[in-house]
C-alpha cells in the first residue's frame, strides 16, 4: 500500500504537496501522534483511493451457504465463490468513467458517499464480519510512515520507472517502484 502511494504521490505533485501541507499543520516537525492521526483527512482520501485502484486482496472467497440467485444464475448451495473486488473497485457504474484515474477527491465526503452507500463498491479488506482484522492496524501503520516521509522529502518519480503492475495475491509492481527522495530540510 505504501509503496502505490508513494507511486501516486510521485506522479501527482498538487497531492503531494495537499498531503504534506497537512501532515505539518497538524504535527509541524512532531512524530505522528493518535489523536493527530485521526485528523488526516487527506491523507486518507489518498489512502482510500490508493486502495481502491491497487487494494491489498484482489478475491475474496467466500461459500455459499444456501442456493444463491445471482442475476440470471443460480448457484448451487456449498459452492465457493470467488467475488472480484478489482471488478467493482473498477467498476465505471459506482466511479464514473474516470475509474482508471487517481482522483482522491472522490473520498473527499467519505466511504459512503463516495459508492453511494453501497457497501459492496469498496471494501479492500473485505466487508460484514469478515473483514480483516488488520485493517485499522494497516491505516494507522501507513499514515504513521506516510506522515514521516512527507515531512522529510519530496517525492519524484524516476525516469527509469516502467508502470508494470502484475497480480500475485496482491496487485504489486513487477520491477519496483522507482522514485528519488530528496531531503526538505538539509538535516533530513
Amino acid at each position: 500500500l505504501l509503496a502505490w502511494i508513494v507511486l501516486h504521490l510521485a506522479i501527482h505533485g498538487d497531492w503531494q504537496e495537499k498531503a504534506r501541507r497537512e501532515v505539518v499543520d497538524i504535527f509541524g516537525n512532531q512524530n505522528p501522534h493518535l489523536e493527530g492521526i485521526a485528523k488526516l483527512k487527506i491523507m486518507t482520501m489518498i489512502i482510500n483511493e490508493t486502495l481502491r485502484l491497487y487494494g491489498p486482496t484482489s478475491v475474496l472467497q467466500r461459500t455459499g451457504t444456501r442456493e444463491i440467485q445471482l442475476g440470471k444464475l443460480l448457484l448451487p448451495a456449498n459452492i465457493d465463490i470467488l467475488p472480484l473486488n478489482i471488478g467493482l473497485h473498477r467498476d465505471p457504474h459506482f466511479w464514473g468513467n474516470d475509474v482508471h484515474h487517481f482522483k482522491p477527491e472522490r473520498f473527499a465526503e467519505g466511504i459512503a458517499k463516495a459508492t453511494n452507500y453501497t457497501a459492496a463498491a469498496f471494501f479492500p479488506f473485505g466487508l460484514g464480519p469478515r473483514s480483516c482484522v488488520g485493517m485499522t492496524f494497516a491505516m494507522i501503520e501507513t499514515k504513521i510512515a506516510l506522515s514521516m516521509i512527507l515531512q522529510r522529502y519530496t517525492i519524484t518519480l524516476s525516469p527509469a520507472y516502467v508502470h508494470s503492475p502484475i497480480l500475485i495475491l496482491t496487485f504489486q509492481p513487477q520491477n519496483g517502484i522507482q522514485v528519488i527522495l530528496e531531503p526538505i530540510h538539509s538535516n533530513a
